[in-house]
């Protein structure tokens, strides 16, 4: 079994735009965006914003990461009977372990307060996938795997987050990262979960994982040290060589970036030592315009909004290329197909 084989069967959202998947993609499809104040003040005084997910009770902290991300397994997994979630493997991807601020129990606490939530221990398998932003990608392959090896049909892949917290939020006011009134320069926190189903192909429609591949970037948001995105570069050209396609093929991008100019320039920078071909245009897609920086959320929006948008035929084509980029320096890259479509 290849790459080629390893599809997304189903998807499920919780974003501050929508309580379900079809409800944030269209959001974002609209480019609607509604961030509001938290309960922290900035060091200019100023309350910070933040796309916040509402919810029927004023969960906090990690019991909101887990609610949250039992909302949208229980959407992802609509069309599977009950009784056979305890066989599905879950891996559950979390903040990097040096993100600052990061919470107290994601590696031993939450997956069990995930079952809890859903009342449903979930199949062997499972595990924390803590890499941050790249963390779906990651779980991706390990899903793959544990599908190929035959020890389960499908895989659930979960990924829930917040940088709403003041811990996180310090951090990032001190390092003047957050966007506001003195600073352009920034982002908006965030909080989302995202569930996918990933199993064997079939001949319904259904968006094929093609290929995924990794980099490393030396010249990461931290590092003073000139940015040529050679991380990102080499994630994108490996994933392109697995699929067997280069850019040409691709019919738009999708990215991670969330406002920082670092990071839209890396993606710049990837694109023009990639693509060879002139194009007239190529389009890339930011959801976090809409969601905020969701941290390790941001991989299952990106790919959900691409389930969407080619399911539903908006997007400019089938093949997709995403990327997405760790501030550490991790780098990941998919090519991804919406089959039974366009060629």
């Amino acid at each position: 079994m290849n790459d080629r084989s390893i599809a997304i069967l189903s998807t499920g959202l919780v974003t501050s735009v929508g309580l379900s998947a079809p409800a944030s993609c269209a959001a974002i499809r609209a480019k609607i965006s509604s961030p509001t104040e938290t309960r922290f003040i900035d060091s200019n005084g100023e309350w910070i914003m933040a796309h916040q997910v509402q919810l029927d009770k004023p969960w906090r902290g990690r019991a909101k990461l887990a609610k949250m991300a039992a909302m949208a397994i229980e959407e992802c997994l609509e069309g599977v009977e009950r009784s056979e979630w305890s066989r599905i493997p879950l891996l559950l991807c979390v903040a990097e372990k040096d993100r600052p601020g990061r919470m107290e129990g994601l590696d031993d606490r939450l997956l069990g307060e995930v079952e809890e939530a859903l009342e449903v221990r979930l199949g062997a398998g499972s595990a924390v996938i803590a890499w941050g932003r790249v963390s779906v990608l990651v779980a991706h392959v390990a899903g793959q795997k544990i599908v190929s090896d035959n020890r389960s049909p499908s895989v659930l892949i979960v990924a829930t987050d917040s940088l709403s917290n003041w811990s996180t939020l310090s951090a990032y006011v001190e390092d003047d990262r957050l966007l506001t009134s003195q600073q352009s320069n920034g982002f908006l926190p965030g909080e989302a979960s995202g569930a996918l189903l990933i199993g064997q192909s079939n001949e319904s429609a259904s968006i094929v994982c093609e290929a995924v591949d990794f980099g490393a970037e030396p010249a990461n948001v931290h590092a003073e040290l000139p940015l040529r995105a050679q991380g990102l570069t080499t994630a994108i050209k490996r994933a392109l060589a697995k699929s067997g396609r280069g850019m040409q093929d691709i019919s738009f991008g999708m990215a991670d970036a969330s406002g920082e100019s670092y990071y839209f320039k890396e993606a710049a920078l990837a694109l023009t030592r990639t693509l060879r071909q002139r194009r007239e245009s190529f389009d890339i897609w930011h959801p976090a315009e809409c969601v905020g920086e969701t941290g390790a959320a941001i991989g299952a929006v990106v790919i959900a909004v691409a389930f969407a948008a080619t399911e539903k035929s908006y997007a400019p084509g089938d093949v997709v290329l995403a990327h997405l980029s760790n501030d550490a320096g991790q780098r990941a890259a998919t090519v991804l197909y919406r089959q039974g479509r366009r060629q």
